[in-house]
């Protein structure tokens, strides 16, 4: 079975989004999203209008693949470098609520769970979604590029 790991991230992430927007119904975007920055080193708010599936996809995609992962090791993760007139660029972490919400919202449509004090896991149903959308995807690659074939370490029948 092929992992997250053998699917290019954007095209894994976009494909999850796309099932998350579809099939989950917990999974909607705040009134305040519209109007919030995702971090202090952002100039604009996200100009995607399905910002908050995208990045709901790329928290499972993070958690498959870290492990437990706490907020504050997320929003290192999601931070980024701002320059601000002469001073030079600092990093900064990106905001907590951008990151907290949709966990909560991944965690009331049973696709995460809390794993004590170390952070969040995928349940085995998230594990299951990923996995799928994985395999779907991979098995879409190596029909429009045979060539893959010979780099991937799973052979998709």
């Amino acid at each position: 079975m092929p992992l997250a790991q053998n699917v290019p991230a954007d095209k894994l992430i976009a494909a999850l989004a796309e099932h998350l927007k579809e099939n989950v119904k917990e999974i909607a975007p705040p009134a305040w999203s519209i109007y919030s920055k995702t971090g202090i080193h952002v100039d604009r708010v996200p100009s995607q209008t399905n910002f908050w599936c995208i990045r709901c996809a790329s928290l499972l995609r993070r958690i498959y693949i870290d492990g437990p992962v706490g907020t504050e090791r997320l929003r290192s993760v999601y931070g980024g470098r701002t320059k601000k007139g002469m001073i030079n660029e600092h990093f900064y972490k990106s905001g907590a609520s951008g990151i907290r919400k949709p966990l909560q919202q991944l965690e009331s449509a049973g696709l995460v769970t809390k794993s004590g004090t170390k952070g969040r896991i995928l349940t085995k149903k998230g594990i299951s979604l990923v996995d799928r959308v994985a395999y779907k995807l991979l098995k879409d690659l190596q029909k429009d590029m045979p060539e893959l074939n010979k780099y991937l370490p799973v052979k998709v029948q």
